[in-house]
């Protein structure tokens, strides 16, 4: 398949730029994958189509406030960097724009708490930095950085943790797990008296999240990498509802794409810790997920082509151009569909 095959085209006032308020207000898209039929939901909704034995596998990533501005300290010229990859604690792989302002030996300061030296050019581009900080790492990040919202969304972030699922607990993350961003503490707790099993897993989000799909070929893409970490608790969890006949509901790409990767590598889950570049796109079987909970995704994106592996490319194309007919609000801060 093309690349060019999962262009739809969006009107730019549909692209949600605020977080809605509750959390679960936004609107949930029924998707039947069977045979494309399509409802339209209010996200709180969601118990009405949930039973118990069914499992929820969220990824409890938290996302690091992983934009800063730097200045030079000779110079004072103004970079920005993005925290990609923790090295060691105080050594990160980093984007930094404009590079030629950040080249190896070259220093920045943050704040008065934090600096830090660019010690390597990596051959993509990114840079190596060496921090320095007066105080524990994290809380002066915390103090420092901003949230990395993606570049779609232009308005001001006036609370970091809108940014954040509820259930946010491993730090690590360059993106936050969107589909997450709908569940309230409340909800959660009222679905797990339902009897709907929760199920965490970590999967750290990297920026290539958001970089367009560059090839004509969707085989020749290269997915960018990232970490994930299953528990022996989930593990349990999860097996014991396929084998009790419940279904695994991923809640976001992020989680279809841990339990995926598990499922590829070990034939089953398990607990673990490893690397993933899985690509799911059409064509592939699925082996643990059974339904899924989703944003909206950007056209041509490896986001949109794992959503059209799983319910059919002409079903989610023909989702996709109702949902722009409906006026719902998409990407990061938009409205989700249950695709089951």
């Amino acid at each position: 398949m093309k690349t060019s095959d999962f262009y739809y085209d969006l009107p730019e006032k549909l692209i949600a730029q605020t977080p809605i308020e509750p959390r679960n207000a936004s609107r949930l898209m029924l998707f039947n994958k069977a045979n494309g039929e399509i409802n339209h939901k209010i996200f709180k909704d969601l118990p009405e189509y949930l039973k118990e034995g069914d499992c929820l596998v969220l990824n409890d990533t938290r996302v690091l406030p992983a934009r800063l501005y730097g200045t030079r300290i000779d110079t004072g010229a103004v970079v920005e960097f993005v925290l990609l990859k923790q090295k060691d604690l105080l050594t990160w792989e980093v984007l930094a724009g404009p590079g030629k302002k950040a080249k190896t030996g070259y220093k920045f300061k943050f704040s008065d708490k934090l600096s830090c030296e660019v010690t390597d050019v990596l051959e993509d581009g990114n840079r190596i930095i060496k921090f320095s900080c007066e105080g524990e790492f994290f809380s002066v990040l915390d103090e420092v950085g901003q949230m990395p919202l993606p570049p779609y969304i232009k308005a001001k972030l006036e609370n970091k943790e809108r940014y954040q699922t509820v259930y946010s607990k491993e730090l690590g993350s360059a993106a936050a797990p969107t589909a997450g961003l709908h569940f309230t503490k409340e909800m959660l707790k009222d679905l797990k008296e339902k009897g709907i099993k929760i199920a965490y897993v970590t999967l750290h989000v990297g920026l290539g999240t958001f970089r367009p799909v560059k090839v004509e070929d969707i085989k020749e893409h290269h997915m960018h990498t990232e970490h994930y970490s299953i528990s022996a608790e989930t593990a349990e969890i999860i097996n014991n509802t396929k084998k009790n006949g419940g279904r695994v509901i991923c809640v976001g790409t992020t989680s279809c794409r841990t339990v995926e990767s598990a499922m590829q590598k070990f034939g089953e889950i398990k607990e673990c810790s490893d690397d993933t570049g899985i690509f799911i796109y059409p064509g592939y079987k699925f082996k643990c997920m059974d339904a899924l909970i989703t944003n909206f995704h950007l056209p041509e994106s490896t986001l949109i082509m794992l959503v059209s592996a799983f319910a059919g490319y002409e079903n989610t194309m023909n989702a996709y151009k109702i949902a722009v007919k409906e006026k719902y609000r998409f990407f990061s801060f938009g409205d989700a569909m249950f695709i089951s």
